[in-house]
């Protein structure tokens, strides 16, 4: 379980350090910052995937996503005695993101590349990766170290020996190396994050792939479009909690049950519900019933990821319904740690009330998100390796 994420110069996320529990509630004002939060996670997740400078250039390259106010702000310009302005850079320009956990740290160090011929001018640099062990950075905890392209990794001596081979600038050292006898670490490090799972805004219109016929196939991972979602559920029904899935639709929708049909592979959703004569093809379903069992293929999937992250869970959604996601989200909490990034109050409402849950409650303050009610003296321990 992730206990820290610690962002710095990511949009308006300028020095983020927030604690995490196993249930968290992400809410705040429309602009204080949800969706930089959401969009850090998923660009920490990229490093796993080798897709995190596709993932910066497709929101506009680095120099569009670095932190746009000055570097430092003084108590004069949080107090307005003075305005806000710039000064002196003391720092190089970066973007750093970061995770601890109870027994593996990483943190990563985006940059300015040095100036070259080449037509990436545009492409950031990877000035520094590092892993080590615990959840707070200890130069005495370090297990790999990556500085520019050179690597080095700690043996069962606790000797630094480096690793044979350059990486690029632009590619992180946990697509790039894969050695696990010198560095089983970032195996495992690279493994976790590739776990973690991202769901959000999931298409309900007539064209929508989750309304379409699909062939089936053994789905215990719903895709990121949905359109998989007969065979996902199928799935539940048969090698994962088939009471679950029967139990997760009466609570939102008394008196109905899913079946899917198929029998020359092609598999369909269809949905009894009580007074009715024939069942509802997906294709007839309502945007938020639709949305509903997409969810439930979500959250009663039968390999629960190390993190679960929800955008908006609740778009579309009737009001009667938020109280029954709240409990199935809550019931998900228990096989994997789950941010649930929203601005509804009944969904608040709903996991607030669920034991263990923890707010993380964001605000804007001169154009930079910081957690509410989380003074210096409150935030987890964090420290960023230096270049």
């Amino acid at each position: 379980m992730l206990r820290t994420l610690a962002v710095a110069n990511y949009r308006s996320l300028r020095k983020l350090v927030i604690p995490l529990e196993r249930l968290n509630i992400v809410t705040g004002p429309n602009g204080s910052g949800k969706s930089s939060l959401y969009r850090a996670l998923r660009l920490l997740a990229e490093t796993s995937q080798g897709g995190l400078v596709a993932s910066l250039a497709r929101e506009g390259g680095l120099q569009s996503t670095l932190w746009a106010g000055p570097e430092q702000i003084s108590r004069g310009m949080r107090s307005g005695r003075i305005p806000v302005q710039g000064g002196r850079r003391q720092e190089p320009v970066h973007l750093r993101l970061g995770f601890g956990s109870a027994d593996f740290g990483y943190a990563i160090d985006l940059g300015l590349p040095i100036p070259s011929g080449s037509a990436f001018a545009l492409d950031p640099a990877i000035k520094r990766e590092c892993i080590w062990a615990g959840p707070l950075f200890r130069r005495a905890a370090l297990l790999i170290d990556r500085h520019g392209p050179v690597i080095r990794a700690t043996d069962e001596t606790g000797a630094w020996q480096v690793i044979p081979g350059t990486v690029s600038t632009f590619e992180s050292m946990m697509t790039e190396f894969s050695d696990p006898r010198s560095a089983p670490e970032m195996i495992a490090v690279r493994e976790r994050v590739r776990s973690w799972r991202f769901y959000d805004h999931f298409r309900t219109d007539a064209a929508a792939p989750a309304r379409q016929p699909q062939v089936g196939t053994h789905t215990p991972v719903l895709s990121d479009d949905g359109a998989d979602l007969a065979a996902a559920l199928q799935t539940i029904r048969e090698i994962g909690d088939a009471r679950g899935l029967d139990a997760a639709v009466e609570d939102a929708f008394p008196g109905a049950r899913i079946d899917i049909s198929g029998s020359t592979g092609w598999l369909e959703l269809n949905m009894r519900q009580h007074g009715l004569l024939r069942p509802l093809r997906a294709a007839e379903l309502s945007d938020g019933t639709l949305r509903y069992l997409l969810l439930i293929a979500v959250l009663l999937t039968p390999r629960p990821p190390e993190l679960l992250v929800l955008n908006e869970p609740e778009t579309s959604l009737h009001g009667d319904l938020v109280p029954a996601l709240g409990r199935l989200i809550a019931a998900a909490a228990m096989r994997s740690q789950v941010i649930v990034v929203t601005h509804s109050d009944h969904l608040i409402a709903a996991l607030g009330s669920q034991k263990g849950s923890h707010s993380i409650r964001l605000e804007k303050v001169l154009g930079e998100t910081q957690m509410e009610g989380l003074g210096l003296l409150d935030q987890p321990p964090w420290e960023w390796p230096a270049r």
